[in-house]
């Protein structure tokens, strides 16, 4: 009877003029809510955060994401309602998070949201995380449509797609190993910064020189990456440092910019030349790497050079939040695509 009645709703959809969307994501350590109309027009994005909690093991506990999900999703639901200044029978459709991520983390979103679904006798759609960060900048920038190249880089992956409209994409180029997010995480680990990661070695990277050679293999026959080897030659060079002089303080900002340096322009290079290859010019980032200050100015002056207009999302949507899956749910929504039943199960992997 429920998906009688959400499959109707769902075809109803497709022609409404303003659709509202609460949308739910879950898949690592933030809980968040969305309420989204028309897909570009943010009316409440709550993110309660565990960065405080997860600092103190230097990193993502499963277990702990999970429990501190079902302690934080009842408010930040309600949050997120107060703060659009709508009621529950405004709502259109619910959309979630299903993959990729942590599953125990993933579970509690897409279990309140087949509740929610079923309570209030909505559409529910499932939403890839890949899509949700695509779809940041349909927020950030309203007016940018598809055809677009775009790079890929997060902490689980590091691609490059052709993005042919707002619900295809034909992958032409992914990681064959570490993702990028990934390397900067574990090289910060290395050198004692703490988590996440990431914003860490950008910090420490702008104080230092980028004058350490870090060989890899940049992969230059294709537009794939491979970043396991530079990760390699920054751990082998601090645990050189430290054998030879073990009182000797790391040149900690020196490593940093040296690592990112060399990361950043494989992924630029990497971008740039699947612009060209598919006569682009347009290049949109997605992703939590894309707050990189780095990579952004240097994207910007490898575009600039091109001819290439860049598009990055607001920092606030570059890390992992719910706007961006209720972003993507609309233009599911639109194409008649997503649309599931209570049998929906989170996925810790999906393809790119």
């Amino acid at each position: 009877m429920y998906f009688d009645i959400a499959k109707q709703k769902f075809e109803n959809l497709k022609n409404k003029d303003d659709v509202i969307v609460l949308s739910v994501e879950s898949s690592c350590d933030e809980t968040s809510i969305a309420i989204i109309k028309n897909g570009r027009e943010v009316l409440a994005n709550v993110v309660a955060s565990q960065i405080d909690i997860h600092r103190l093991y230097g990193g993502v506990v499963p277990e702990i994401a999970s429990r501190n999900h079902i302690l934080a999703i009842s408010n930040v639901y309600k949050e997120a309602l107060n703060e659009a200044q709508i009621s529950e029978n405004q709502l259109d459709a619910i959309a979630v998070t299903y993959g990729a991520g942590l599953v125990g983390a993933l579970m509690v979103g897409v279990n309140f949201a087949k509740t929610l679904a079923f309570s209030l006798e909505l559409p529910l759609i499932a939403v890839s995380h890949i899509k949700g960060h695509i779809a940041a900048n349909y927020i950030t920038e309203k007016t940018l449509e598809p055809p677009f190249i775009c790079l890929m880089v997060s902490g689980g992956h590091t691609a490059v797609l052709n993005i042919t409209d707002y619900n295809h994409h034909e992958l032409i180029g992914t990681t064959v190993d570490d993702a990028a997010g990934e390397a900067f995480d574990k090289v910060a680990r290395v050198l004692g910064l703490c988590y996440p990661g990431g914003p860490e070695v950008d910090k420490h990277a702008k104080l230092g020189k980028s004058d350490i050679k870090f060989t890899h293999d940049i992969m230059t026959d294709s537009l794939n990456f491979s970043f396991s080897g530079i990760k390699t030659a920054v751990i082998n060079y601090v645990h050189n440092l430290k054998q030879k002089n073990p009182n000797q303080e790391l040149p900690i900002n020196d490593i940093c910019a040296s690592f990112q340096t060399a990361v950043v322009r494989e992924l630029a290079t990497k971008a740039i030349k699947a612009c060209k290859v598919n006569n682009s010019n347009k290049l949109v980032v997605a992703g939590g790497v894309s707050a990189n200050s780095f990579l952004r100015q240097t994207l910007q002056t490898e575009c600039d050079k091109n001819g290439i207009k860049l598009y990055f999302p607001s920092l606030k949507y570059c890390t992992d939040n719910a706007a961006m899956i209720g972003s993507a749910a609309y233009f599911m929504i639109r194409a008649g695509q997503g649309l599931s039943d209570l049998s929906l199960t989170a996925k810790p992997t999906v393809a790119l």
